[in-house]
């Protein structure tokens, strides 16, 4: 059988995750932006640059399952090129209630947001800033789900995550090989609920389901 060409890959990774053509297309948009900027600044590496579709957009798109239905209050740790923040932005954005927000420091991927926002048709919202200086009330109160890929150690990631969070928030943070000891660090500082989800992308990889945040760091 010949080889699928790279040009296939978006309709196969929609069939395979249930994207409408509408929401597909908006995808593509955010892509081909994408693609533009990346020759001013560094959003993705260029190792990776060609595999867009099943290393990045996949990647997202595999937290809708965690995240379920009903309205949501997403937050979206340092958000950089939009993965997952501004697929799950997109994807969400048909159904009422939802309330997505993006957090990024950097002043050029934050505009880069931005555009891919508004092409888009996206209503995410986007702050610019450390994650450490954004209020509660800037996002409407806390989160029901905070998510956050290739940022920082898990530890750092439940540090940045807790002051937006209460007791029913549950964050989702895509995580490598290297879990099971950032896990045993983090529990030595924090006391929390933590499923691990077997990645659908990343065979060595997997999704940190955390809840508990209220009240759950150790004294």
């Amino acid at each position: 059988m010949p080889p699928r060409s790279a040009d296939s890959a978006p309709e196969r990774i929609a069939g395979a995750h249930g994207v409408s053509r509408e929401s597909l297309d908006r995808l593509k948009a955010h892509v081909e932006l994408l693609t533009k900027w990346r020759a001013r600044i560094n959003l993705i590496g260029p190792a990776s640059t060609e595999l867009i579709w099943t290393r990045h957009v996949a990647d997202s798109l595999q937290l809708l399952p965690l995240i379920g239905p009903g309205p949501q209050r997403l937050v979206d740790l340092g958000s950089g090129a939009g993965f997952p923040g501004l697929v799950l932005a997109i994807m969400l954005g048909g159904q009422a209630g939802n309330d997505v927000h993006l957090i990024e420091s950097n002043g050029k991927k934050a505009a880069f947001l931005r555009e891919a926002a508004r092409i888009t048709g996206s209503s995410a919202k986007i702050h610019h800033g450390r994650i450490e200086d954004i209020e509660l009330e800037a996002i409407g109160g806390a989160a029901d789900v905070i998510t956050a890929r290739a940022l920082a150690r898990l530890s750092e990631l439940v540090a940045l995550a807790a002051p937006l969070a209460d007791e029913r928030t549950r964050a989702l943070f895509h995580k490598g090989q290297d879990v099971d000891r950032e896990l045993t660090e983090t529990t030595k500082s924090w006391r929390l609920s933590v499923t691990k989800h077997a990645s659908r992308v990343d065979p060595g990889g997997c999704i940190v389901e955390i809840r508990g945040f209220e009240g759950a760091r150790r004294n």
